[in-house]
């Protein structure tokens, strides 16, 4: 990829991103580390935080996922709506849509060892975070390029709706009509009905197909913020307020439908994807307003090279074990730290390596685009 190409990237997309793929790859472990060797109530509560609910609920770490989703959105607006100005047909720029939105689903089988033997499908999961996201990220970019934007907004409100509607008036066979538990909710039974293969809670995936229906929404969000941000004629600084009134109303929306309909990742319930939009757009906000408002971007070197390569570090777990690497390199850290430091020096070790990683792939201008 040129120079001038990167210089047309929105600079705090790809560090937000970059903050993001920071705690997939493995930063959440500090504060498990740190929990486990000081037992501090601080600790305690930020270990938490980044260990999903079992079932109803909402942390921190259930952000993760949707946030990356949602910043796929964002940039849908600088690439696929740059293709279409460019001249490009939309059925030409829907193909290429569709064809990575389905090398998205192949990745995710290949990260979840799919392809690792050769077992009978019953023994393969389909359903994974990749897949999810470009399922997703492909429906939300065909309506973004076959449907003006207040049709967009529609589609936005509707399917989060009409998931709501599917859920609270259906049930799997034998339990309460709007029964949402693993057992009984709809969506995971028509799941188990459909998706070749095993799930990977045996009854229920939480990247299911039925599922994805309002994941569609939480990209369509991100779509709807890239649009403002690139083609809205407010100032920079006006731009990130409104981004930021955004989050507020989502969220008062997402507590006020939870009372009904409640937060739940698994499920990723429309309250859920509200939720998760709303600090999605506040996280948007503020990075937009820091970096590309004021202009403070050093800071943001560090995440914006992660960020960069999101695909690549994040299916590098399945060529390398970084483990051992760091082991291997950095192994006398945790000797160093001792029992209550060395397991967080380790960890340390093992994000630096990776950075150190992806800088070179940056500096060798190699990224891996799907």
């Amino acid at each position: 990829m040129s120079d001038s190409k990167l210089s047309e990237r929105l600079y705090s997309l790809d560090a937000l991103r970059g903050f993001d793929m920071f705690w997939i790859i493995g930063a959440e472990e500090i504060w498990h580390e740190l929990h486990k060797s000081t037992h501090l109530p601080i600790f305690e509560v930020l270990s938490r935080q980044f260990t999903h609910p079992d079932w109803n609920g909402f942390a921190a770490y259930d952000l993760i996922f949707p946030l990356f989703l949602f910043l796929a959105g964002v940039a849908s607006p600088f690439s696929v709506g740059r293709e279409l100005e460019g001249g490009k047909s939309r059925r030409e720029v829907a193909l290429r849509v569709i064809r990575r939105g389905l090398l998205l689903v192949l990745l995710g089988v290949v990260y979840n060892h799919g392809f690792s033997q050769l077992l009978p499908i019953s023994e393969i999961r389909f359903p994974s975070v990749l897949g999810r996201i470009g399922l997703a990220w492909m429906f939300a970019n065909l309506i973004y390029i076959y449907a003006k934007q207040r049709i967009q907004v529609v589609f936005f409100g509707g399917l989060l709706v009409a998931y709501w509607l599917l859920l609270k008036f259906t049930a799997a066979p034998g339990f309460p009509m709007g029964d949402l538990t693993m057992e009984g909710n709809f969506a995971s039974y028509l799941d188990r009905m459909i998706i070749p293969g095993k799930l990977y809670l045996g009854i229920h995936d939480p990247e299911g197909l039925v599922s994805t229906i309002p994941a569609i929404s939480t990209g369509l969000l991100g779509i709807l913020a890239g649009t403002l941000l690139r083609h809205g004629t407010q100032t920079k600084a006006r731009k990130a307020a409104l981004l930021a009134l955004a989050g507020v109303v989502s969220l008062a929306l997402a507590q006020l439908w939870s009372l009904d309909f409640p937060l739940n990742k698994n499920l990723w319930t429309s309250s859920f994807a509200l939720q998760a939009g709303g600090f999605s757009l506040l996280l948007l906000a503020l990075f937009y307003y820091i970096v590309d408002v004021l202009g403070y971007q050093r800071w943001a070197y560090f995440f914006r090279i992660i960020g960069m390569n999101s695909i690549l570090i994040y299916m590098s777990s399945v060529f390398i074990d970084w483990h051992y690497t760091t082991k291997s390199l950095l192994g006398w850290l945790a000797q160093l730290g001792g029992s209550v430091m060395g397991p967080v020096l380790f960890v340390l070790g093992m994000l630096a390596i990776k950075w150190v990683f992806l800088k070179f792939m940056y500096d060798k201008k190699i990224f891996l685009r799907v």
